[in-house]
């Protein structure tokens, strides 16, 4: 059944159902995709009929592109819980790979480009067009960061912010679906620990200062 947010005192009531339509229904495609969640499901989580969900969706494939986009917003949010604005763009990147495999994201079923990726790739063209765009926006908030430490002079010279952000986004996702298939976070640990690693080594300026030569 659709439950009480309590956070949509500014939408109209169709905008609230319709909200709340999509809260509902995120946790099914998140978790079973779009081809595995039916309809039986999305009318039982929603509490509506078949009519009732389509009088605010013009189709399933509209709804699971705005549930694709609620469940990336969401998962993008508690990534970014306790990175502190105050410090440097290089501590800010070390919070977000920790929270990426410390934290579990609020809708249930895993990342959602991950999952949605895979799903969309053999023909369903709205979804990942989705995915393409919440991945390039991704890649755009984790270059922000590396370019504000270059710009800080926090960074060894030639880093190049987009080189940055692909290998931690591949290097994270990579690491869960492993760990989604073995049953365990070893492998989404041990790669936390390689991109401290990297970041250290090959990113972050050393603290000892430019070696002479």
């Amino acid at each position: 059944m659709i439950k009480q947010t309590g956070r949509s005192q500014h939408m109209t009531k169709g905008e609230q159902t319709r909200q709340k339509i999509v809260e509902a229904a995120a946790p099914i495609f998140n978790q079973r995709g779009y081809d595995g969640s039916s309809m039986t499901e999305l009318m039982e989580a929603t509490g509506l009929q078949k009519g009732g969900i389509y009088r605010h969706f013009a189709s399933k494939e509209e709804l699971a592109a705005e549930a694709f986009d609620y469940t990336c917003k969401a998962a993008w949010e508690s990534r970014m819980q306790h990175v502190d604005e105050a410090v440097s763009g290089i501590d800010k990147l070390k919070q977000l790979v920790a929270n990426f495999v410390e934290s579990r994201p609020p809708v249930v079923g895993g990342c959602p480009i991950l999952n949605t990726a895979v799903d969309a790739d053999d023909g369903n063209t709205v979804l990942r067009e989705r995915v393409v765009k919440a991945l390039r926006s991704w890649s755009t908030n984790l270059q922000g960061m590396v370019k504000e430490a270059v710009k800080a002079g926090e960074t060894k010279p030639g880093v190049d912010p987009k080189t940055v952000a692909t290998i931690v986004i591949a290097a994270l996702e990579g690491g869960l679906m492993m760990s989604r298939l073995e049953r365990n976070y070893e492998a989404l640990r041990r790669v936390q620990e390689h991109l401290k690693d990297y970041i250290d080594r090959e990113v972050a300026a050393s603290r000892l200062g430019p070696v002479r030569k």
